[in-house]
């Protein structure tokens, strides 16, 4: 049986790993987070201070760990730089540090922003790194030790992730509810990605020996605007959404106008193929439906 020590077990792509991996006897789960669970499944674990977590991965001698634990909201990254680069660099220097001590495989989950959004193309792995925020800094920081402090080391850049807990198509369904007007940004370019698809990526990547630095996003592309469209669609609502640009939007982070990625690596080295983020996201309606 192989251990499975993931990160950040409390957030989206935690709970999707968790739900895929629980009933799976190969394998052994220990899920931590900065808080611990009401059910006790999660443990407390703060990635930022290094002797945790040093005691923690040599103590259990897990033989893969996810990190799946950030700072993500993009925003307070501008206003509190020195917490971000804690929790999106250090935490991942001080994983990979402790899993080079025991040998174990990471797998490290990343961002878009790490790029300018200049491009009109998908960028591929090769693309060279440019963050425009102080969230991409800290994660590209973070992308740099990993493979710096871990031979044996993962890392997946992935965007506009939805999943189990707060995010974009749970808003956007409650701002329906609510009756409010709903405005989105229509001219910031990306792919919606479900946590689900990417949790089966991990899956599938771990037990490989290929290591490196790959995308992970479901396929095809779309603006926030017509995230929203589609998201009300599914939903068999009749929605008006009115389109308006970034600059009517203006946010403390600059965000990158395009952020497609290319699975390229994942396509030519593994013949692996992510759901269209369509296919991907009405999946999740289905399921979060039959939640309701």
């Amino acid at each position: 049986m192989k251990g499975i020590f993931i990160t950040g077990g409390l957030g989206q792509l935690g709970h999707a790993l968790y739900n895929l991996l629980k009933d799976n006897k190969d394998y052994q789960l220990y899920l931590t987070d900065y808080q611990p669970s009401e059910d006790g499944i999660v443990r407390k674990l703060d990635i930022t201070d290094e002797a945790a977590v040093e005691a923690e991965i040599i103590g259990i001698r897990p033989d893969i760990i996810i990190n799946c634990a950030a700072m993500t909201a993009v925003d307070l990254c501008e206003s509190q730089q020195e917490m971000a680069y804690k929790i999106n660099a250090l935490g991942p220097k001080y994983l990979a540090k402790a899993a080079a001590k025991v040998d174990a495989k990471l797998i490290h989950v990343s961002t878009d922003y790490i790029y300018d959004g200049q491009a009109k193309s998908p960028y591929t792995e090769e693309t060279k790194a440019n963050p425009i925020n102080i969230y991409g800094h800290t994660k590209l920081a973070g992308d740099n030790f990993v493979m710096e402090y871990c031979p044996k080391a993962f890392v997946l850049h992935t965007a506009w992730l939805y999943g189990e807990g707060k995010n974009f198509v749970k808003t956007m369904l409650r701002l329906a509810k609510e009756g409010k007007k709903i405005r989105v940004v229509s001219d910031q370019i990306g792919t919606p990605t479900s946590a689900l698809e990417l949790a089966r990526a991990i899956i599938f990547l771990m037990e490989t020996d290929s290591y490196g630095k790959y995308h992970a996003t479901c396929e095809g592309k779309a603006s926030w605007y017509e995230f929203a469209q589609k998201i009300f669609e599914m939903a068999g609502l009749n929605i008006e959404v009115e389109a308006i640009s970034t600059e009517e939007y203006p946010t403390p982070a600059k965000r990158p106008m395009y952020s497609v990625l290319d699975n390229k690596k994942l396509r030519e080295c593994h013949s692996y193929y992510m759901k269209d983020w369509q296919e991907a996201l009405k999946e999740y309606m289905d399921s979060i439906r039959t939640d309701d």
